[in-house]
């Protein structure tokens, strides 16, 4: 079963990383996520840039585009993992190890993806 995992903190937070810290914290991210890619359970993984890059198009009978996202809140979604995993309880197991890599403030969103590309092969990530 497809799940997905969105890494969810405080954006000021992690910007605010010394760069060894944030080299720290990506090995042991890559620690968590070589065994998946190994199991062939590791599909797209993505870190998205600051929200000061995104553009929000706000729907509507007259569609309106703004800076940022459209969220008040002081966590932002930082990015997301995608796994090809057995159920619900492996994904949290992944989503647990995840959150040792990567200790502090912050939380991880597991929810199962449904595809609608009829051409993919959702067998293969």
């Amino acid at each position: 079963m497809l799940y997905a995992i969105f890494c969810y903190n405080q954006e000021d937070v992690t910007a605010a990383w010394e760069p060894e810290h944030e080299a720290r914290v990506m090995a042991d991210l890559r620690a968590v996520q070589e065994p998946l890619v190994a199991a062939g359970k590791l599909g797209p993984v993505a870190r998205l840039l600051p929200t000061t890059a995104a553009t929000t198009l706000r729907k509507g009978d007259e569609p309106l585009i703004i800076d940022g996202p459209f969220a008040e809140t002081k966590e932002q979604l930082l990015g997301f993992y995608v796994l090809d995993v057995a159920d619900l309880d492996e994904a949290l197991g992944v989503a647990r190890d995840l959150a040792k890599a990567n200790p502090g403030l912050g939380s991880y969103e597991i929810r199962p993806l449904a595809l609608f590309n009829p051409g993919a092969d959702v067998g293969s990530l």
